[in-house]
């Protein structure tokens, strides 16, 4: 037991990421049900779609689980009444100020995450009465800090200067991987990439497909003018690039970006033209697998790498 499977109540101290278009109940529920903490990802559903997904999972698991929002979300005050009225008991909140939210999901008695890619930001998180925080590096996929801090420099820096719980997210889908960000300082770690190639994920096949198909220098993070995001290398990204030559407003960018570019890639399974978030670490997944295989193979990769450090001779 650790600071976070206490917390959480969890056997292991490792959660799957809320990610759009790919974190439904089904592999919330999987995921909770290997060990680890599975969250719904909020931030493509609409308020009764994220209330029949809650449903769904309550009746797939008896186990903890969480729902990750956004607090950009344009129904931010309907989702957090279905938070409370369903009896959801773990929030991971993003994309905004976490003094906005914290203090009336924690009067409700809810457990409240904050996801954060900067020591500033982490202390801001502390400060707002947050139980935890994931501190989220540069090599993630999808939106992301403006600084380009990797996880590996994040993490440390960050446990230098807050007390709570530490959550690492970034680069991480491997149990090796998962005993690196723990030594340097984490409590836990949250893995999203791995899990959006997984048999539960809503995922697209075209997406999980093109995600194998995802080598070394493969993503990049671009649209910083608007909000950072790190994107597969295909047809929309270049063009996003060929704009950049014509140096566009953020007006400009939008226009290219448009409404439903996720949606289109992610979940429709366009991978020409649609916006494909997927973390750097996609070079190191090479199949499909489901949930409660990744959950036992990162943990039994953990257990064996612990073993090999502590043979190690200095």
């Amino acid at each position: 037991m650790n600071r976070i499977t206490t917390l959480f109540e969890i056997q292991y101290p490792l959660i799957q990421a809320g990610m759009v278009w790919v974190s439904g109940y089904k592999l919330a529920s999987a995921v909770s049900n290997a060990g680890g903490l599975g969250l719904i990802g909020a931030g493509s559903m609409y308020p009764e779609v994220l209330r029949e997904h809650i449903r769904k999972c309550k009746k797939a698991t008896a186990k903890p689980f969480g729902v990750n929002i956004p607090m950009l979300y344009p129904n931010i005050e309907e989702i957090m009444q279905i938070i409370i009225e369903e009896g959801v008991r773990i929030v991971f909140t993003s994309a905004g100020n976490p003094m906005t939210w914290t203090p009336y999901l924690k009067d409700h008695g809810i457990t409240v995450v904050h996801v954060v890619s900067s020591t500033k930001f982490a202390l801001k998180a502390q400060q707002a009465g947050v139980d935890a925080i994931v501190a989220e590096g540069f090599e993630a996929g999808g939106h992301n800090g403006r600084d380009e801090t990797t996880t590996f420099t994040l993490i440390p820096m960050v446990k230098e200067q807050i007390k709570i719980p530490i959550i690492a997210a970034g680069g991480i889908a491997t149990g090796n991987g998962m005993l690196a960000a723990m030594i340097l300082g984490a409590d836990a770690v949250q893995v999203g990439s791995r899990f959006a190639a997984s048999t539960e994920s809503s995922a697209h096949d075209n997406f999980k497909k093109i995600i194998l198909d995802t080598k070394e220098g493969g993503t990049q993070l671009t649209l910083k003018e608007l909000t950072p995001v790190r994107l597969i290398k295909n047809k929309f990204f270049e063009d996003i690039q060929e704009l950049y030559t014509q140096c566009p407003t953020k007006e400009d960018l939008c226009g290219l970006l448009g409404r439903a570019r996720a949606k289109k890639g992610i979940f429709e399974g366009d991978v020409v033209e649609g916006e494909l978030e997927i973390g750097q670490i996609a070079g190191l997944i090479h199949d499909i697998k489901s949930a409660q295989t990744i959950v036992l193979d990162m943990m039994q990769e953990y257990e064996f790498a612990k073993k090999q450090v502590a043979n190690f001779l200095f």
